[in-house]
């Protein structure tokens, strides 16, 4: 059992990622690929990738020898440039101790350009960061925009879910089998470990490589980050159609999505109403929803009443105009 103990602060600091992070949805991959399970769903993903990745990508192994990867590849930033420069940026101390710690059980010595990333040589750096864009290239690039429109749909999904039942019930129900009560989280685990928070507050990610247990990112000074599996461990095509707009639709409804693409521009309600071919009544029903999701506001400007998509909703709506680069 994994207790996350929270302060009043730290429930304040309860956030989701807005975006997907390309090196730990690369990590997570990875993570999937290496592990025998389900070969009957992921078998043969799991060979056309293992033919695939690039020599390139063979400094990897080196820094994951084993099932336990050091906890500085633990990367949230939504491009991989920044996501590089952070891993660039780790402490010496931390980089070695990581290191020591996943080759403890190691029969062989770490090879001699793992020892240059103690020392922050410049080489070894380099030669990492070219095996994760190798291998984020080979492996992600091509699903990266179905990936960025599943964790759009996710992010809608948890607003609506804190906004119809609150923060506590959203966290009890994101992960299955987990308790919020008044003192914090408990997510089901194999272990023990109780984290205090102090503050830091708590970032969720979801990712759509992954179907085991919540993973867990806890270092000094930067947020809890809770990695859930919220897919059905590869982002595969779905079914139907996969326009954006379909995609909001099966969330909010239809006529919804198109009051939220309107709403780039205030509009009123007989406006909304006029332009959707829909009556006054039917409009304020439907506002007054979205409103409550935090995804539009209402002012009154004299007699009329007007609506605007917030930020929020910005996040969601650009599903129909593409999908942003991961280099930022």
């Amino acid at each position: 059992m994994i207790r996350i103990h929270f302060t009043t602060a730290d429930f304040a600091q309860v956030r989701f990622a807005p975006r997907p992070a390309p090196l730990q949805e690369l990590n997570v991959a990875l993570m999937k690929m290496c592990r025998p399970d389900d070969e009957l769903l992921f078998g043969r993903w799991r060979r056309r990738l293992l033919r695939s990745l690039p020599p390139a990508v063979l400094p990897l192994r080196d820094v994951v020898p084993a099932e336990a990867a050091p906890a500085f590849l633990d990367v949230f930033s939504d491009t991989l440039k920044e996501g590089a420069d952070t891993v660039r940026a780790t402490r010496p101390d931390l980089v070695r101790s990581e290191m020591e710690r996943v080759y403890a059980r190691q029969a062989s010595p770490a090879p001699l350009w793992i020892r240059g990333l103690h020392r922050g040589d410049a080489e070894a750096w380099q030669l990492l960061v070219r095996a994760q864009r190798a291998a984020f290239d080979t492996a992600l690039r091509p699903v990266w925009p179905l990936v960025q429109d599943l964790h759009q749909r996710e992010f809608l999904r948890h607003a609506l879910a804190v906004a119809e039942h609150g923060i506590g019930a959203a966290l009890a129900a994101l992960v299955p089998g987990s308790r919020v009560h008044e003192s914090g989280w408990e997510l089901q685990a194999p272990y023990e470990q109780d984290i205090e928070l102090r503050g830091r507050g708590v970032l969720l990610l979801p990712t759509f490589h992954w179907t085991g247990r919540p993973l867990i990112s806890h270092l000094p000074g930067r947020p809890l980050t809770v990695t859930y599996p919220a897919g059905p461990g590869v982002p595969l095509p779905p079914a139907e159609s996969d326009g954006a707009d379909d995609a909001l639709a099966g969330v909010l409804g239809r006529t919804r999505v198109e009051i939220l693409l309107l709403l780039a521009d205030e509009h009123t309600t007989s406006e909304l109403a006029r332009r959707l071919a829909v009556s006054n009544a039917t409009v304020s029903a439907h506002t007054a929803a979205l409103r409550g999701a935090g995804l539009i506001t209402t002012v009154r400007a004299g007699r009329a009443v007007l609506h605007l998509r917030t930020a929020l909703a910005s996040l969601l709506v650009p599903l129909r105009g593409g999908t942003s680069s991961t280099h930022g």
